[in-house]
């Protein structure tokens, strides 16, 4: 929890409050429905909640944006997110419905109302969205076709409407064809040994009606 005050020193006594009961619920929950595995359940703040907020050091969600979480599993990036940007409106999806019984359980002991989750493929749902996040679910290529028309076409912030994505490793070849992906390295973010080999994807798509 240290880190999150370390890295965040501007959270609100709520947010705080919110982080802290993170541990708690899913400690709670992972010993009915299993979603996140002993080793990450015991660093949570660093492996989890830290990673997902890696996506609030590239943007700050503007109120009244929507931002999807595809593949949510646990709920990150989507939890961490939504505590960080309470006005702003997140969409968690995944398709297997226990992870989701877990967020929605997390979701309802936080009292988050900025939150909302589909138990679907993202293929089948409709709507669009300023941002898409996810860590990781599927190679970027197959990734983009998965949301394909999903991205809003207005413009809220600076950083172009589209794909933020968490990653490690080697990206270089299922980026190949994405010359406007642009890498971030969350060691220029965090100092922890953890973080030296993951990454943050931003995509900009264009919206296509």
């Amino acid at each position: 929890m240290q880190l999150i005050r370390n890295y965040f020193p501007e959270l609100s006594e709520l947010q705080l409050h919110q982080f802290e009961q993170l541990e708690d619920l899913y400690k709670d929950w992972n010993l009915k429905i299993n979603v996140v595995s002993r080793k990450d359940i015991d660093e949570l703040y660093l492996r989890h909640v830290l990673h997902s907020l890696a996506i609030a050091k590239l943007v700050s969600f503007k109120p009244g944006s929507q931002v999807m979480d595809v593949g949510t599993g646990g709920g990150f990036p989507g939890i961490p997110l939504a505590i960080m940007f309470p006005e702003t409106n997140f969409h968690l999806v995944d398709s297997i419905a226990k992870k989701l019984k877990v967020v929605n359980e997390v979701v309802e002991g936080l009292e988050l109302t900025n939150v909302k989750t589909s138990h679907s493929r993202v293929e089948e749902l409709d709507g669009t969205y300023d941002f898409i996040v996810s860590r990781a679910v599927a190679a970027m290529p197959t990734f983009v076709h998965w949301v394909k028309g999903k991205v809003a076409k207005k413009q809220k912030h600076e950083l172009k409407n589209g794909i933020i994505y968490l990653k490690g490793g080697d990206l270089a070849e299922e980026l190949q064809d994405f010359p406007k992906a642009k890498v971030y390295e969350l060691s220029d973010f965090y100092k922890e040994e953890f973080f030296e080999t993951k990454k943050l994807v931003h995509l900009p798509i264009k919206y296509k009606g």
